[in-house]
């Protein structure tokens, strides 16, 4: 397996969040609502598998699976643009502005919606006969999961609209440790063993991913959970957007562009 220095990865990234920007609406669309489509089958599959072997952290072992496919089809979800975008802009890349970034990052939220919410009904439909019988068990395990992540939360008030906020920014910090994971090997063995740990990861511990959430809290409601789309937003989708955004942008892109793209001088002892 061939490695890339951290010098020639961040520079791939920067090269990356500049063709994302100016990337045609279109292709944009596609590629967002594919990734969005591809995550949420995995969190179907990851969530089957705990149910089956009874071992919750089996989801979490085979889920990066969805992550790898799409980030080889070159598909983009909005936790990895958060990263990528910004750091073009960083570099004053010709052409590249602050509505380019927040442009890429709409319509990627945009594509990402469009896939999770559009398999979340294909697999509330297999799970209820077309809708004409109460869920298995894998399907009250989505309305149990997303019951307990939007009124769960609204039961602590602010403390849990934090401490959802802070999931966001642990999930995306290893969220995005894996999009550049992606760029760290030539081969594909070696993308796939350096994104698999740290999606691993995020999963294992349950921080909150909005693409993720995306799929889940619609498939909970076309299941028969009790609440509403107001509690999905304010309760979990809007403090997990911003943390992933802080998480993706500061905790890995800054980090990465600040100390292996903007290199200071040695020091002399």
């Amino acid at each position: 397996m061939s490695y890339v220095k951290p010098a020639e990865f961040v520079q791939t990234m920067i090269d990356a969040g500049e063709s994302k920007v100016f990337m045609s609406t279109r292709d944009t669309i596609i590629r967002g609502t594919m990734a969005g489509a591809i995550l949420a089958i995995a969190v179907a599959v990851a969530i089957t598998t705990a149910v089956q072997t009874g071992i919750p952290i089996t989801g979490a072992l085979v889920f990066p699976v969805g992550f790898v496919i799409l980030n080889l089809m070159g598909f983009d979800l909005l936790t990895g643009v958060f990263a990528l975008a910004p750091l073009a802009l960083f570099e004053q890349r010709p052409g590249v502005t602050k509505t380019g970034v927040l442009r890429n990052w709409l319509l990627v939220a945009l594509g990402n919606l469009i896939g999770a919410v559009s398999v979340a009904f294909l697999v509330a439909l297999t799970f209820t006969m077309n809708f004409s019988m109460d869920p298995g068990a894998v399907g009250q395990v989505f309305i149990k999961a997303s019951t307990a992540r939007s009124l769960g939360f609204a039961e602590h008030g602010l403390n849990g609209w934090i401490t959802v906020f802070v999931k966001g920014i642990l999930c995306n910090w290893m969220v995005c440790l894996g999009v550049v994971g992606a760029m760290v090997s030539k081969s594909v063995s070696g993308k796939v063993l350096a994104m698999w740990f740290p999606i691993f990861i995020f999963f294992g511990l349950v921080f909150e991913h909005a693409v993720v959430n995306m799929y889940l809290f619609p498939l909970g409601m076309m299941l028969g959970a009790e609440f509403t789309i107001v509690d999905w937003l304010v309760w979990n989708q809007i403090p997990v957007t911003l943390g992933n955004l802080v998480g993706g942008l500061v905790f890995t892109g800054l980090a990465l562009y600040a100390t292996h793209g903007k290199t200071l001088p040695a020091r002399n002892l």
